[in-house]
């Protein structure tokens, strides 16, 4: 997948280019779906498909206060949707100058004069531009005079529930990280960086890796069974996410025990994947009850972990064709 990170960046029109446009937050099944239909279409026409999305989030800048944790990285939703197989992804930065482009001019100047559009593939609920004024019936009007067909889609989901990032978001702040693989596809993952923390671990017994992360979306306060990746290799492990009530801390941490894992971790890059959720966080009396928990909690987690496979990326199953 050719990515452009700006619109000046695409020198000439492309090859008969099917396109979709959206943020594309979490790269759920939904989304999968979406770019199924335009890799489809685009080989009906010969030509190629393109991912039209944004950098920051648009209400990042619009409406900060309202701006949700987004589920992935942007570099992880990059490889999300290269994943996905599609030819080419516009990541357009999103600026108040960019806001105020009316629809009617971005389609002109952009979809149709530099790309070269022959088809827009879009969700049943999805407008663009300034008030959202690029709406189905607009698109479609404007599609007619400009020589590009619209297709809209109807509500993506798995026949129990519509794919949707606001869901997914929810399952996992709840701590339902099992859950949550249907609409996604995959095991929730966050990567990050092992920093010092206060060691309380190493005293109690299990040793852990202290991990800073740039994921804005972390699962809810509990204990979770997880899958760690270090290099190339894969380990079980247990990982906490609290304030540590026992001890009275202030501040979040996100504390991963890697089973049978004896080195130096300091300033190494891990990537965890979320299993299933053991227990909530909980306040222990003191450090020999907390002890005495935190065993419990690993061996739940091991046999938990025995026989279960990290999913990194599963296509979905009903693939929109038609």
């Amino acid at each position: 997948m050719k990515i452009y990170r700006s619109i000046e960046e695409i020198a000439e029109p492309l090859t008969n280019p099917v396109v979709t446009i959206g943020n594309f937050d979490g790269v759920h099944l939904g989304h999968r779906q979406i770019f199924h239909r335009i890799k489809y279409a685009a080989a009906a026409l010969g030509g190629v498909s393109l991912v039209i999305t944004f950098i920051p989030h648009p209400l990042k800048v619009l409406a900060p206060e309202r701006s949700p944790r987004l589920i992935n990285t942007y570099p992880e939703k990059e490889t999300l949707i290269a994943a996905s197989g599609v030819d080419y992804l516009l990541t357009i930065p999103f600026t108040m100058g960019f806001a105020a482009i009316a629809a009617a001019d971005f389609v002109r100047d952009t979809l149709v004069r530099r790309i070269g559009i022959k088809k827009l593939v879009i969700g049943y609920d999805y407008a663009f531009g300034h008030n959202r004024q690029g709406n189905a019936d607009f698109l479609r009007q404007l599609g007619g005079e400009l020589g590009f067909a619209v297709e809209v889609l109807e509500p993506l989901g798995d026949g129990n529930s519509i794919y949707s990032s606001s869901k997914v978001r929810q399952q996992i702040e709840s701590g339902d990280v099992r859950g949550v693989v249907p609409l996604l596809g995959r095991h929730f993952t966050i990567g990050g960086s092992v920093v010092h923390g206060f060691h309380r671990g190493k005293g109690l017994g299990f040793p852990t890796a202290n991990l800073v992360t740039d994921q804005e979306l972390i699962p809810g306060y509990g204990v979770y069974a997880v899958k760690v990746k270090l290099g190339e290799s894969v380990y079980d492990g247990a990982c906490n996410i609290g304030d540590n009530p026992t001890f009275d801390a202030a501040k979040r941490s996100i504390e991963v025990f890697i089973f049978d894992f004896d080195g130096d971790l300091y300033g190494r890059e891990l990537r965890v994947y979320f299993m299933d959720k053991i227990r909530n966080e909980q306040k222990f009396p003191d450090a020999a009850a907390l002890q005495k928990a935190i065993a419990a909690d690993v061996a739940k987690c091991r046999e938990l972990l025995r026989t279960a496979a990290i999913i990194e990326y599963r296509d979905s199953p009903e693939k929109v064709e038609s």
